[in-house]
């Protein structure tokens, strides 16, 4: 039995690696090609952007240099953004929206980019630097899983507030690929819709979206619906083959910060799951699309061995946080450790 559930994963696996590769139309942009860390210098009014970031995210002007052998510096236009973390008490300083004010040339590093989110390090403790670690982790574990997901590149950055001479602040932060790049990189487009209907989603994509959810134990998101008054989604973007397409949606999330992976001491589980603590598991996927679920499950087993080099080769990430969410990923793999399994840890919750 369980060598037949190892051929079905590896063979699941397999197929979803083929797919991948056959549903990437282009590579990315230059600077979500390669994994090395970069080295920035940004210069500006980050006292009053952060001061003011709980009720504003006006844009300042601000520029953005690169280190290296090929040095380059950029105008741009910076501001807060975020809902939980553009408050103080959760995040003195807050993530920022990079804006470049001028087309970098085609031999830079930033070609193609108009704007990028910025995952800053929150506070200055050397936890918290760990908390950022682990979200970038959750970006390149789905990576690993499907092209259909948002790249990231990790930076080392010094902030230098506009007018001083030194940076205050030196910080590790990941840079995370605008939406509109990702859907291009995958032949589709990006979808601008209210809330929709799960009948519409891609029964593949959205299986994989919610069984990965699981793996990180993130419960802050909705593929099919956005906060009061907003676009769908929460902390996701749809993704379609065509402007206007009504049916095959694809959902690609974002932010993993409340995650149990992550484990932000200000992380909570949204109030309508009846759970503890955000380190509890709870499935969320629909249950039409149980079927997909079953193969994404097997998938994610079979990919066990790259999903945990992902974890092993995160720069500055700490021997206790690498064993911490190795382990906790482990218990992922347990739930999906045969169909018996995944029908009992998982679908029994699905969402009809």
């Amino acid at each position: 039995m369980r060598r037949a559930l190892r051929s079905f994963a590896a063979l699941a696996f397999a197929a979803l690696l083929s797919a991948g590769a056959a549903a990437a139309a282009r590579e990315p942009n230059p600077l979500f090609a390669a994994d090395e860390p970069i080295r920035l210098t940004i210069r500006g009014p980050f006292g009053a952007i952060a001061r003011n970031a709980p009720r504003s995210t006006d844009a300042h002007d601000a520029s953005l240099a690169l280190a290296g052998a090929a040095p380059e510096t950029h105008p741009i236009r910076l501001s807060a953004r975020g809902i939980t973390r553009r408050r103080r008490e959760v995040c003195p300083f807050p993530p920022l929206r990079v804006e470049f004010t001028a087309a970098p040339t085609a031999a830079s590093l930033f070609r193609g980019q108009r704007r990028l989110k910025l995952v800053t390090h929150c506070r200055p403790a050397e936890l918290f630097q760990q908390f950022m670690l682990l979200e970038y982790a959750a970006y390149q574990l789905l990576n690993t899983l499907s092209p259909r997901s948002l790249r990231v590149r990790l930076a080392a950055i010094d902030y230098v507030e506009t007018g001083a001479d030194r940076p205050f602040a030196s910080r590790l932060g990941f840079l995370v690929e605008d939406v509109d790049d990702a859907a291009r990189r995958n032949g589709l487009v990006e979808i601008d819709t209210g809330n929709i209907f799960e009948a519409r989603l891609s029964p593949r994509d959205a299986a994989r979206f919610a069984v990965f959810q699981y793996m990180i134990g993130n419960l802050d998101w909705s593929m099919d619906a956005g906060p009061r008054g907003a676009l769908c989604c929460h902390n996701s973007k749809l993704l379609g083959a065509a402007a206007g397409a009504a049916n095959g949606l694809i959902p690609i999330p974002y932010d993993f910060d409340h995650s149990g992976l992550v484990d932000a001491p200000y992380a909570t589980p949204p109030p309508q799951v009846a759970v503890a603590t955000v380190r509890a598991r709870r499935y969320r996927g629909y249950c039409i699309h149980n079927e997909e679920a079953r193969a994404a499950a097997a998938e994610a087993l079979a990919a066990r061995p790259a999903l945990l080099a992902v974890l092993a080769a995160i720069p500055q990430l700490s021997a206790r946080s690498r064993a911490r969410a190795s382990a906790y990923l482990g218990g992922f793999f347990e739930d999906v450790g045969s169909p018996e399994q995944v029908a009992q840890k998982l679908l029994r919750n699905c969402l009809r």
